[in-house]
Protein backbone atom coordinates (compact mmCIF):
# COMPACT_ATOMS: atom_id res chain seq x y z
CA UNK A 1 0.00 0.00 0.00
CA UNK A 2 1.01 3.75 -1.11
CA UNK A 3 1.87 6.00 1.38
CA UNK A 4 -0.81 8.68 0.08
CA UNK A 5 -3.17 5.51 -0.01
CA UNK A 6 -2.53 4.90 4.07
CA UNK A 7 -2.49 8.59 4.38
CA UNK A 8 -6.56 8.35 2.85
CA UNK A 9 -7.18 5.91 5.27
CA UNK A 10 -6.35 7.82 8.69
CA UNK A 11 -8.21 10.92 7.33
CA UNK A 12 -11.06 8.54 6.88
CA UNK A 13 -10.85 7.32 9.84
CA UNK A 14 -10.70 10.50 11.82
CA UNK A 15 -13.66 11.87 9.99
CA UNK A 16 -15.53 9.72 11.51
CA UNK A 17 -15.37 11.85 14.47
CA UNK A 18 -17.02 15.53 14.37
CA UNK A 19 -15.57 16.36 17.57
CA UNK A 20 -12.39 16.75 19.14
CA UNK A 21 -12.41 14.88 21.87
CA UNK A 22 -13.31 12.03 19.82
CA UNK A 23 -10.39 12.49 17.98
CA UNK A 24 -8.16 12.93 20.85
CA UNK A 25 -9.57 9.40 22.21
CA UNK A 26 -9.14 7.96 19.12
CA UNK A 27 -4.95 9.28 18.78
CA UNK A 28 -4.65 7.44 22.74
CA UNK A 29 -6.38 4.17 21.44
CA UNK A 30 -3.71 4.16 18.24
CA UNK A 31 -1.27 5.05 20.76
CA UNK A 32 -2.05 2.53 23.47
CA UNK A 33 -1.76 -0.08 20.48
CA UNK A 34 1.55 0.88 19.61
CA UNK A 35 3.82 -2.21 20.92
CA UNK A 36 6.34 -0.71 23.52
CA UNK A 37 10.00 -0.19 22.35
CA UNK A 38 12.51 -2.41 23.64
CA UNK A 39 14.59 -0.92 26.23
CA UNK A 40 17.77 -1.24 24.17
CA UNK A 41 16.10 1.33 22.00
CA UNK A 42 15.26 3.75 24.54
CA UNK A 43 18.62 5.75 24.50
CA UNK A 44 19.68 9.47 24.35
CA UNK A 45 20.46 8.92 20.12
CA UNK A 46 17.11 7.73 19.47
CA UNK A 47 15.23 10.88 21.45
CA UNK A 48 13.97 12.99 19.24
CA UNK A 49 14.92 16.95 19.95
CA UNK A 50 12.19 19.27 20.23
CA UNK A 51 9.51 17.55 21.84
CA UNK A 52 7.72 18.43 25.17
CA UNK A 53 7.36 15.29 26.25
CA UNK A 54 10.11 12.54 25.88
CA UNK A 55 9.46 10.11 22.21
CA UNK A 56 11.89 7.76 21.17
CA UNK A 57 11.96 6.78 17.46
CA UNK A 58 14.30 3.62 16.17
CA UNK A 59 15.05 2.81 12.64
CA UNK A 60 15.90 -0.44 10.72
CA UNK A 61 16.88 -1.05 7.42
CA UNK A 62 15.93 -4.05 5.92
CA UNK A 63 15.43 -5.45 2.13
CA UNK A 64 15.82 -1.43 0.96
CA UNK A 65 12.88 -0.39 3.21
CA UNK A 66 12.84 1.43 6.66
CA UNK A 67 10.96 -0.04 9.39
CA UNK A 68 10.38 2.27 12.27
CA UNK A 69 9.76 1.88 15.72
CA UNK A 70 8.66 4.38 18.62
CA UNK A 71 7.30 5.24 22.25
CA UNK A 72 6.41 8.38 23.96
CA UNK A 73 5.68 8.54 28.31
CA UNK A 74 2.70 10.95 26.51
CA UNK A 75 -0.43 9.22 25.00
CA UNK A 76 -1.56 11.72 22.95
CA UNK A 77 1.84 12.11 21.35
CA UNK A 78 2.34 8.26 21.45
CA UNK A 79 -1.02 8.10 19.20
CA UNK A 80 0.88 10.56 16.75
CA UNK A 81 3.89 8.37 17.04
CA UNK A 82 1.71 5.82 15.71
CA UNK A 83 0.30 7.32 12.93
CA UNK A 84 3.79 8.50 11.66
CA UNK A 85 4.62 4.74 12.18
CA UNK A 86 1.71 3.91 10.32
CA UNK A 87 2.16 5.91 7.61
CA UNK A 88 5.64 5.97 6.64
CA UNK A 89 7.16 2.58 7.92
CA UNK A 90 7.64 0.16 4.80
CA UNK A 91 9.03 1.81 2.63
CA UNK A 92 11.86 2.69 0.62
CA UNK A 93 14.46 6.01 1.90
CA UNK A 94 12.97 7.67 -0.91
CA UNK A 95 9.53 7.48 -0.29
CA UNK A 96 9.75 8.71 2.67
CA UNK A 97 11.98 11.71 1.50
CA UNK A 98 9.21 12.53 -1.07
CA UNK A 99 6.12 11.92 0.91
CA UNK A 100 4.05 14.46 1.19
CA UNK A 101 2.05 14.05 4.78
CA UNK A 102 -0.34 16.07 4.01
CA UNK A 103 -3.19 13.67 6.34
CA UNK A 104 -1.50 16.17 9.29
CA UNK A 105 -3.41 18.89 7.89
CA UNK A 106 -6.47 17.29 6.43
CA UNK A 107 -7.30 15.44 10.36
CA UNK A 108 -6.63 18.80 12.00
CA UNK A 109 -4.20 17.71 13.67
CA UNK A 110 -1.63 21.18 13.45
CA UNK A 111 -4.51 23.29 14.52
CA UNK A 112 -5.78 21.24 17.35
CA UNK A 113 -2.14 20.13 19.04
CA UNK A 114 -0.44 22.79 21.38
CA UNK A 115 2.54 24.78 20.09
CA UNK A 116 4.94 22.43 21.67
CA UNK A 117 3.19 19.27 20.63
CA UNK A 118 3.14 20.49 17.14
CA UNK A 119 7.05 21.59 17.32
CA UNK A 120 7.28 17.70 18.23
CA UNK A 121 4.80 16.58 15.52
CA UNK A 122 8.07 18.72 13.41
CA UNK A 123 10.48 17.00 14.91
CA UNK A 124 9.61 13.69 14.14
CA UNK A 125 8.60 13.79 10.69
CA UNK A 126 12.60 15.53 10.18
CA UNK A 127 13.90 12.85 12.13
CA UNK A 128 12.39 9.83 9.95
CA UNK A 129 13.15 11.70 7.15
CA UNK A 130 17.00 12.29 8.42
CA UNK A 131 16.87 8.25 8.21
CA UNK A 132 15.95 7.67 5.42
CA UNK A 133 18.97 10.50 4.06
CA UNK A 134 21.09 8.40 5.81
CA UNK A 135 19.80 4.83 4.86
CA UNK A 136 19.74 6.32 1.28
CA UNK A 137 23.55 7.62 1.71
CA UNK A 138 24.31 4.24 3.02
CA UNK A 139 23.01 2.66 0.09
CA UNK A 140 24.69 4.11 -2.80
CA UNK A 141 28.05 3.90 -1.26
Amino acid sequence: MSIDEIQEQVIEEFSAFEDWMDKYGLLIDLGNSLPPLDTQYKTESNLIEGCQSRVWLQADYTDGRIFFKGESDALIVKGIVSLLIRVLSGHTPQEVLDADLYFINKVGLKEHLSPTRSNGLVSMVKQMRMYALAFLAQREK
